[in-house]
C-alpha cells in the first residue's frame, strides 16, 4: 500500500559483504563467458575436421572419426558420388536457411525499430517525459528520470533483440554445417555419429550461453556509468535486454514452423502422389525446403527462444536483487549472483560435455541413452556443489528482501 512504502524507504539493512570481493566478481565472470565462446569454437573446429569432400581417408583409428576409413572402403565398395551428394545437399539447405533467415530478418527488423519506439514512449510518458530525478520507491535518495530510463531500456530492448537473432543465426548455421558431417559419420558406427552430433550441440550451447552472458554483463556496466547509486533504476532499464530476446523468438519459430509444414505437405503431394518421388528423396525441390523450413524453425527459432528465456530470467532475478538489501547498500557481488550462477554453470557444463566425447565412447546405439542419462546425473551433482559453493562466496550472512512493501528476511 502507498502508506507503507515512506516505511521502507526508511529501512537500511547493515548485512555483511560477501567473501567474493566485487574485483573477483569483475573477473570470474568474464572469464567464464570467454572460456564458454573459445570452448565452442574449439568444438567446431574439431567438428569441421570431418570432411565432406570425396578422397582418400587417412590410415588409424580415432575417436573422433575424422582419421577412419568408411565401412564402404574397408569393403571395396564405397562410391565417392555419395559424400559428393551429401556435400550438395548440405549446400543446398544452408543456403536455403541462410536465405530465409535474412529475408524473415528483413520485416524483423522493421518490428523491432517499432516496438522500441513503443516501449520508449509508454515508458517516458510515466513522468510526463520529465527529466528531474525522482524519489526511489525501494531505496532512500533520488533515482534517474524516467526518460532517460525509458531511453535505456529502448537500448537494451535492442541490444537483446540483436543478440537473440544471432544466436539463431549461429545455431542455425551449425547445424546444417554438421549435419552431412554427421551422415557420413554415421556410416563408420553410431559412436562416431554421436560424437558428431554432441559436438555440434555444444557449439550452439555454449556460443548462446556465453554470449549472452557477457553482453548482458558488458550491459550492466556501461550502464552503470550513467546510473551511478542508483541501482533500482539501472536493472530496470536491464528487463529490456529478456524481452527483445524472447520477441525475436517469435518470428523464427512460428515463421519457420509454417514454412516447414508448408513445404512437407507440398513434398508429399507433387513428389508422392503425382511424381511417385519416395518421401525426403532430394530429387524434389519441395524436401529441400522442408529442411529448411526444419533448421529455421527447430534450430534458428529455438536458439533464439533458449537466449530469451535465459535472459529474461537473469534479468528477472537481477530486477529482484536490485529492490533487495543488495541493491541499497551497493554489494555488487551479491547483486550479480545470478550472473555468477550462470559462470558456474558454464564450466560445469563444459567439464560435463568432456564425459561425453573424451571420457568415455559410445560403440553401440544402446549406449546412447544411458550416456545421456549419465550427462544429466554428472552435470547435477556438479551444479549442486557449484551452486553451494558460489552462494557460500557471493552472498552474505543476512539480507533482506523487499515484497511490494513488505520485508522478508533471510
Amino acid at each position: 500500500s502507498p502508506a507503507a512504502v515512506p516505511s521502507v524507504r526508511s529501512v537500511r539493512v547493515s548485512s555483511a559483504m560477501a567473501i567474493l570481493g566485487e574485483l573477483g566478481t569483475e573477473i570470474l565472470i568474464p572469464v567464464c563467458g570467454v572460456v564458454g565462446i573459445v570452448f565452442a569454437i574449439a568444438q567446431w573446429f574439431i567438428v569441421s575436421k570431418v570432411k565432406v569432400t570425396p578422397g582418400a581417408a587417412a590410415a588409424g583409428g580415432s575417436k573422433n572419426g575424422y582419421g577412419d576409413y568408411l565401412i564402404e572402403e574397408e569393403e571395396g565398395l564405397n562410391d565417392h558420388n555419395v559424400v559428393v551428394k551429401c556435400a550438395e545437399i548440405q549446400t543446398a539447405i544452408s543456403e536455403g536457411a541462410t536465405s530465409f533467415l535474412f529475408t524473415m530478418y528483413q520485416y524483423v527488423g522493421m518490428f523491432m525499430v517499432v516496438f522500441a519506439a513503443v516501449i520508449f514512449v509508454f515508458l517516458g510518458s510515466i513522468e510526463g517525459f520529465s527529466t528531474k530525478g525522482q524519489p526511489c520507491t525501494y531505496s532512500t535518495g533520488t533515482c534517474k528520470p524516467a526518460l532517460y530510463t525509458a531511453l535505456f531500456s529502448t537500448a537494451s530492448f535492442l541490444l537483446g533483440a540483436i543478440t537473440s537473432l544471432v544466436s539463431g543465426f549461429l545455431g542455425m548455421k551449425i547445424a546444417t554445417y554438421a549435419n552431412a558431417r554427421t551422415t557420413l559419420e554415421a556410416r563408420k558406427g553410431v559412436g562416431k555419429a554421436f560424437i558428431t552430433a554432441f559436438r555440434s550441440g555444444a557449439v550452439m550451447g555454449f556460443l548462446l550461453s556465453s554470449s549472452g552472458l557477457v553482453v548482458l554483463y558488458i550491459t550492466i556496466n556501461v550502464f552503470k556509468m550513467y546510473y551511478g547509486d542508483d541501482w533500482e533504476g539501472l536493472f530496470e532499464s536491464i528487463t529490456g535486454y529478456g524481452l527483445g530476446g524472447s520477441s525475436m523468438a517469435l518470428f523464427g519459430r512460428v515463421g519457420g514452423g509454417i514454412y516447414t509444414k508448408a513445404a512437407d505437405v507440398g513434398a508429399d503431394l507433387v513428389g508422392k502422389v503425382e511424381r511417385n518421388i519416395p518421401e525426403d528423396d532430394p530429387r524434389n525441390p519441395a524436401v529441400i525446403a522442408d529442411n529448411v523450413g526444419d533448421n529455421v524453425g527447430d534450430i534458428a527459432g529455438m536458439g533464439s527462444d533458449l537466449f530469451g528465456s535465459y535472459a529474461e530470467s537473469s534479468c528477472a532475478a537481477l530486477v529482484v536483487a536490485s529492490i533487495s538489501s543488495f541493491g541499497i547498500n551497493h554489494d555488487f557481488t551479491a547483486m550479480c549472483y545470478p550472473l555468477l550462477v550462470s559462470s558456474v554453470g558454464i564450466i560445469v557444463c563444459l567439464l560435463t560435455t568432456l564425459f561425453a566425447t573424451d571420457f568415455f565412447e559410445i560403440k553401440a546405439a544402446s549406449e546412447i541413452e544411458p550416456a545421456l542419462k549419465k550427462q544429466l546425473i554428472i552435470s547435477t551433482a556438479l551444479m549442486t556443489i557449484g551452486v553451494a559453493v558460489i552462494s557460500w562466496l557471493a552472498l552474505p550472512a543476512k539480507f533482506t528482501i523487499f515484497n511490494f512493501g513488505a520485508q522478508k528476511d533471510g
